[in-house]
């Protein structure tokens, strides 16, 4: 009988939701009702409030996806050694769970960029106005592509998710159908 891994399968799949399901969120609900502000200079103010209030449990989201990760990986290795598929599914894993981290990172940097210069105002949270330095325009700029980057890798890691659970399907009851 299968060994059932039900917490670190658990905190894999919770942590991946809530770092997905925070970006997608923060990039449409939060800077798109910032960016709806009237006063110029509340959009990056309230943009970055909310950011500063996500980014603890985004952080602690990558935490326990990166500790469920783990433990999946250690209770499937036999599983890893002999299928070349699941190998590779969890090498790509990896590889975008890493980049997914560092589009993270960068945007919370950019993000602080952006806090720091909210007093100039902007047309929206990701669009500079007529009195933005360039350090804000050039961070908006970035913001503008890295609020989806995340979001859009999250996304193909839960995809990957999937595809996995697929390839635990027992062969044995397949074949007997035949």
């Amino acid at each position: 009988m299968a060994q059932r891994n039900t917490v670190i399968r658990s905190m894999h799949d919770l942590g991946m939701a809530a770092w997905f399901g925070g970006g997608l969120m923060g990039a449409i609900g939060l800077n798109g009702a910032a960016a709806g502000t009237r006063e110029p200079t509340e959009r990056l103010t309230l943009s970055s409030l909310g950011w500063a209030k996500w980014a603890p449990v985004q952080v602690a989201a990558i935490v326990i996806h990166g500790v469920g990760g783990a433990g999946l990986i250690l209770s499937n290795k036999s599983r890893l050694v002999a299928q070349k598929e699941s190998r590779t599914n969890t090498g790509l894993k990896l590889t975008l769970t890493i980049a997914a981290a560092g589009t993270t990172l960068w945007s919370g940097l950019v993000g602080a960029k952006m806090a720091k210069h909210a007093s100039e105002g902007a047309d929206g949270t990701t669009e500079p106005g007529a009195s933005s330095s360039d350090d804000l325009a050039r961070a908006q700029r970035q913001q503008k592509i890295l609020q989806w980057a995340t979001p859009v890798l999250t996304g193909v890691l839960i995809i990957l998710g999937a595809q996995q659970g697929e390839q635990q399907r027992p062969i044995a009851g397949l074949l007997k159908r035949r």
